[in-house]
């Protein structure tokens, strides 16, 4: 049984690890401030990452997961461990600039990306000051990531669409392509890392094909038993006022994941579940002003008859 350490372990994506790795067996601890309810089955380390202490110092973990948004938070959790054997660290694909050729590989040079700025950039330094200090880490560099649990108002505003019998405004024609990975592959794919311990040690992760956002939009619908009646945007208008995404169509090389780990969750599959997650937590979901905005812009389509 492994004991495995979790930094977050409230929201999304740590939550939804920790959450799995408990429900394996494993003997998890989360660290966070304690500022949100805690998953059944995990144990809590309660300290802020930045002043952790000697909070740390006599634990030994055959793992760390960790999803560090910056240098300093990388540098104070290295500070602070005791024994470990394995680190994981989610990255993200936002470290590949914009301009570079697709689909991104993992040796394409990092630089900032217009679209995500600051958090891209914070990550490359994250990358950065583990390799410096742990050359054996496992770095994994996800899409956009979906499934039960995600607090982000992405599917779940499609959702929200749905149940509420409303239009849904799509940029364009629909024809941009977005590549998404369900959050439960994040974690089976974490399990081969740890199982036949790869030389390879930075991995982009993802679906193998993209979906164009039309498509993505009629599977939400679908999931949510409706059926999507779709208006066209072809106004000046930025689309992240009204959609969840950046006017931005990019895709990785997931080729080195696929060859350990071949199969991958289907994406309706996956949106179903996502549906009904949220149909139970829809208040653990932040919410945006889209349907405020549309109402605001077009205010004579934007219902269903």
């Amino acid at each position: 049984m492994k004991k495995i350490l979790v930094t977050g372990g409230t929201v999304f994506v740590s939550r939804y690890i920790a959450e799995y790795y408990a429900a394996k067996g494993c003997e998890v601890y989360v660290l966070n401030r304690n500022s949100r309810k805690q998953s059944k089955g995990v144990n809590l380390i309660q300290a802020d990452r930045f002043h952790l202490g000697e909070a740390l110092r006599n634990e030994h973990f055959d793992v760390v997961i960790d999803t560090a948004y910056s240098a300093e938070g990388i540098n104070c959790l290295l500070d602070a461990l005791g024994d470990y054997e394995d680190y994981i660290f989610i990255s993200s694909s936002a470290v590949y600039p914009e301009y570079e050729t697709q689909p991104f590989r993992e040796d394409t040079p990092l630089a900032e990306n217009k679209y995500w700025g600051k958090y891209g950039t914070d990550k490359i330094e994250a990358e950065k000051a583990l390799l410096k200090r742990v050359p054996s880490a496992y770095i994994l560099r996800p899409p956009y990531l979906y499934g039960p649990m995600n607090n982000i108002y992405r599917e779940a505003f499609v959702f929200d669409c749905a149940l509420r019998g409303r239009c849904f405004y799509l940029p364009k024609d629909g024809g941009m392509k977005l590549q998404f990975f369900h959050v439960g592959d994040l974690c089976r794919f974490m399990d081969i890392l740890l199982m036949k311990k790869p030389g390879e040690h930075i991995f982009n992760v993802g679906n193998l094909n993209a979906v164009s956002i039309r498509h993505w939009v009629e599977m939400c619908f679908c999931a949510a038993g409706k059926e999507a009646e779709i208006n066209k945007v072809y106004d000046d208008v930025d689309q992240r006022q009204y959609f969840s995404f950046y006017d931005y169509e990019y895709y990785l090389d997931v080729s080195k994941q696929h060859e350990l780990m071949p199969d991958e969750t289907d994406l309706y599959q996956g949106l179903e579940e996502s549906f009904l997650w949220y149909q139970d937590h829809p208040d653990q979901v932040r919410k945006k002003p889209y349907f405020e905005f549309i109402d605001r812009t077009w205010p004579a389509v934007s219902h269903l008859p």
